[in-house]
């Protein structure tokens, strides 16, 4: 493992949401990005995970791997799952000029993942999984 690149592979169970966030946390800070950036990451791999175990896995076993890595000015993390191949990029976003009553339920972590992140790419993995790449651009500078 490349000294910029930090992997984590876990069970899909919402039990190992606190150890992800722990590992975004700590690899935000070892990458020394700023509280803004950090914050960005930790809302879209907390919202990826979350679907991946809810909505891909729906309580069957398996497996979720992370890995974060710092490419010139960016930031790309990658999520992989053996989870039925599902596009979350494909996804429309939320009608939000809708009143919240006439709105259909889910959606919205999708839609916060691609408020934070500069660009989603999902491709099929060759086990036939997903291979989610979150990707983030002109990264702040950190002050202090």
């Amino acid at each position: 493992m490349s000294k910029n690149i930090f992997s984590l592979k876990v069970a899909a169970e919402l039990d190992q949401l606190t150890k992800i966030y722990e590992f975004v946390e700590k690899t935000a800070a070892t990458l020394d990005l700023d509280s803004s950036d950090a914050y960005d990451l930790q809302l879209a791999v907390d919202e990826a995970v979350t679907n991946i175990i809810l909505h891909g896995y729906q309580g069957r076993r398996g497996e979720i791997e992370i890995e974060i890595k710092r490419e010139k000015n960016g930031l790309v993390a990658r999520l992989s799952d053996n989870a039925p191949p599902f596009d979350p990029t494909s996804v429309p976003p939320p009608d939000l000029d809708k009143p919240l009553e006439e709105q259909p339920l889910g959606g919205r972590g999708i839609h916060l993942m691609r408020q934070v992140m500069d660009e989603a790419v999902h491709q099929v993995s060759a086990s036939g999984g997903n291979e989610l790449i979150l990707i983030k651009r002109s990264l702040g500078k950190k002050t202090g």
